[in-house]
């Protein structure tokens, strides 16, 4: 799910307060946050009790460039930097240091080499992780409705059993600046809130954590959600070929790599009309969820077959004509938009066959005043404005983040006692800097693309394994775009059988719809199993 994030630094254990270096804004803020703090508990996947040891942490990163060669105080809990009380962010030396809040789950009596490990994210960019985690994987989840708001408090949590805990121990790492952590130094933005700064924090982060909890020669995954799959091509190419960690597989959820096939506004990029085609499948699935397609009352996989044949050729052929469209052959096209999208002739007519996400949203089921859901279309929610052109906000974020936020803040506290006395950010608004460095060139300044990332890693590591998961009914990152972006990584043809795909009858948010959850966590345990180098996962 969308959202926001930052960092913070830690003492050794749970109200112990660790080494402090006078007039140090990092350390000074360590004071306050204990670095872990353990506990145990048990969760039954499958009909089988798995008994787990829960830690939830800090551990301390640094942007890039940062001199440690000073040396460094190492405690139990991770690695706590001698920083430099002069340390200027104009210097050679950047100030900024963030702690990063995880929570990780280990199977007991398991050994390390023989437990696949996967680090877990949510995107944002900003957001904590607390949506994977108290939806998807972790051993409890939240229990909300399938596709209208939930009633307020008090909320359910029950054992999970789809938690992923079956296969691999679970690390869920919230981005710098969410959750319990926090970041520090005057040039934190530039140092962590962009989209090679946030990747090499995560990379940062994850090396600490593989030394300090003895977990190098595990098999190892990276699941990211949303714009979590962007940070995880980032970070694997980063893993593998600066810091020389191959990983067996990479999972993407919701997956969006170039921004220039975002849906929410493409009409700032005029010329590019990928956006349109790539949207269209949902719009179709959206429009039938809703019974606004009267022609198509049939299975929805069908319908969506047939659709994504239209745009991707009929549809985008007409797109690329320009002003050369003749007005006959704009109508036909028009008509066959409707047929497929629930909306007037005339109006997408108007819309000369460009409908935005936030006009579909809006305008679907503008008859009734209902605004349309966003991350998740199948949730409706009474329309703010009824004379904007777009969708004035999400039906499905407002339908469920009050149960996710409200949630984890008590599990945190009462289970794994942790965060007394602090506040839990699940987001950050914050500015970020697209700027990227694609591998073997220099940064560059228009919408971030991160398919040659995936590449590079794929092509350096040929035994990387990729996994692509997406919701029918997700307008935030359509699941005919993650298709269609995968299925343009450049690797050469003998690496295509690296990847694979699975769709559900769910949102952005997949694991929202009780019936996707277990069928993701099928998907996913198989996938880890298979790409596990010979480990036999969740036999041990």
């Amino acid at each position: 799910m969308a959202g926001f994030s930052l960092p913070c630094f830690a003492a050794e254990t749970a109200g112990t307060a660790a080494h402090q270096t006078e007039g140090d804004p990092a350390t000074d803020m360590a004071r306050a946050i204990p670095a872990r703090h353990e506990t145990s508990g048990s969760v039954t996947v499958g009909g089988k009790a798995i008994s787990y040891r829960a830690v939830a942490g800090t551990l301390i990163v640094h942007p890039q460039g940062w001199d440690d060669s000073d040396g460094v105080i190492a405690a139990r809990t991770g690695v706590k930097p001698d920083v430099k009380p002069d340390a200027k962010a104009d210097d050679s030396n950047p100030d900024a240091t963030a702690a990063i809040f995880y929570v990780a789950y280990f199977k007991k009596d398991a050994k390390a080499e023989d437990r696949p490990i996967t680090f877990v994210y949510n995107g944002g960019p900003g957001s904590a992780t607390v949506w994977l985690h108290m939806g998807a994987f972790g051993p409890r989840r939240i229990v909300t409705m399938n596709d209208t708001h939930d009633p307020a408090a008090p909320y359910k949590l029950v054992n999970n059993d789809s938690s992923l805990l079956d296969v691999s121990d679970l690390v869920f790492i919230d981005a710098p600046g969410t959750g319990f952590g926090r970041v520090t130094g005057k040039d934190r933005k530039k140092a962590f809130w962009g989209v090679d700064a946030d990747g090499r924090a995560f990379a940062n982060f994850i090396t600490q954590f593989l030394a300090v909890y003895g977990r190098y020669n595990s098999p190892k995954f990276l699941f990211g959600e949303s714009y979590g799959t962007m940070r995880s091509a980032v970070v694997v190419n980063d893993l593998q070929n600066d810091d020389n960690i191959d990983f067996n597989g990479v999972i993407l959820l919701s997956q969006i790599l170039s921004y220039d096939n975002d849906v929410d506004e493409p009409r700032m990029n005029p010329g590019n009309d990928q956006p349109y085609v790539l949207a269209l499948p949902t719009y179709a699935a959206t429009a039938w969820y809703h019974h606004r397609l009267p022609a198509h009352t049939g299975a929805l996989r069908p319908l969506l077959n047939e659709v994504e044949k239209f745009a991707s050729t009929d549809y985008l052929l007409a797109l690329q004509q320009g002003s050369d469209l003749s007005v006959d052959r704009r109508r036909v096209i028009a008509e066959k938009l409707h047929d497929y999208t629930g909306l007037p002739v005339d109006y997408i007519l108007r819309a000369n066959l460009r409908i935005d996400g936030g006009e579909f949203e809006k305008t679907l089921q503008g008859d009734s005043d209902m605004t349309t859901g966003r991350l998740d279309t199948r949730f409706s929610g009474p329309t703010l404005d009824p004379m904007s052109e777009s969708s004035e906000y999400d039906p499905q974020s407002s339908a469920l983040s009050s149960a996710y936020v409200s949630a984890f803040n008590d599990y945190s506290r009462k289970v794994l006692g942790f965060g007394q006395g602090q506040t839990y950010v699940p987001g950050i608004n914050i500015e970020w800097e697209t700027k990227h460095a694609v591998p073997g060139m220099e940064h560059s300044d228009g919408a971030p693309n991160v398919m040659p990332d995936l590449a590079y890693a794929m092509k350096t590591n040929p035994t990387l394994k990729v996994m692509l998961n997406a919701g029918f009914y997700d307008l935030a990152t359509p699941y005919y775009e993650g298709i269609y972006e995968m299925k343009h990584v450049p690797i050469p043809e003998k690496l295509r059988s690296n990847i694979e795909f699975a769709q559900y009858e769910s949102g952005h948010m997949v694991y929202a719809n009780e019936a996707a959850l277990k069928q993701l966590h099928d998907n996913v345990a198989g996938f880890i199993r298979r790409s596990s180098g010979g480990v036999e996962a969740g036999s041990h």
